[in-house]
């Protein structure tokens, strides 16, 4: 994923009303972007300046013409915070043929309906595939006084909607069909990825559940710089 023009380096200020925040751009102006992201971000927001990467869309109609997509956390790392990104990372390293374990042989397909659900990607035709993947953004890294053990992990609150995705891929696996867990890992400190037992044990044990089921999980680190992020290499979980 090619950034053009590169993103822009400013100073995030706040972040409010979940989809709003303040930046200051290098000339020292003032202005609010959006923020793609429905989570708390914690460990990522910091509460205090820090430096952040937006977007520009180009389009001068759009109220908020620029976006959140990167910020300075703990330790020196960079979170990808924009969670309309993961699904077109993973889907363009399936496409390129990547990610070893999801072959784009059979077909890509985005936003797929499996009974009263739908998954971010799925592989073979969209009439009937063999494959299901929901993608989850994972950025939930050790604060700035922790030890930087390079453990991300996921959800950073609790998450209902990702309970039922969890229930929804054990589902699919009762059914005879692949069902695939994918943590893109938009951390730039990630060594390891892991569920937040302690923010969502309810997910924590889940996740457990269906992998005991048969649900695969991926997880991948994304590389991130101004000029692009791309996901770089898969990584280990610990459960």
């Amino acid at each position: 994923m090619k950034f053009s023009p590169p993103l822009e380096t400013v100073t995030l200020l706040r972040r409010y009303k979940r989809f709003m925040a303040d930046v200051v751009r290098a000339d020292g102006t003032e202005m609010t972007v959006h923020c793609a992201n429905t989570g708390s971000m914690k460990n990522c927001v910091l509460g205090e300046p820090q430096q952040a990467l937006i977007s520009d869309s180009g389009n001068p109609k759009r109220k908020y013409r620029h976006t959140l997509e990167a910020l300075q956390v703990g330790h020196g790392h960079w979170a990808g915070v924009n969670t309309s990104r993961p699904n077109a990372l993973v889907e363009e390293a399936v496409r390129a043929g990547r990610v070893d374990a999801l072959s784009p042989g059979t077909g890509v397909e985005r936003e797929v309906k499996y009974g009263d659900s739908r998954f971010d990607l799925a592989l073979g035709e969209r009439s009937d595939p063999h494959t299901f993947i929901e993608v989850k953004n994972v950025t939930l890294g050790p604060g700035p006084d922790d030890t930087d053990d390079g453990m991300i992990a996921f959800p950073d609150s609790v998450t209902v909607r990702g309970q039922k995705h969890l229930l929804t891929l054990m589902d699919v696996v009762a059914s005879g069909k692949r069902a695939v867990l994918f943590f893109c890992v938009q951390h730039s400190g990630a060594t390891a990825a892991r569920p937040a037992d302690e923010i969502d044990a309810r997910y924590g044990e889940l996740l457990r559940e269906a992998v005991q089921k048969g649900v695969e999980v991926l997880a991948w680190k994304v590389a991130i710089s101004a000029d692009g992020f791309e996901l770089e290499k898969p990584l280990p979980i610990r459960m």
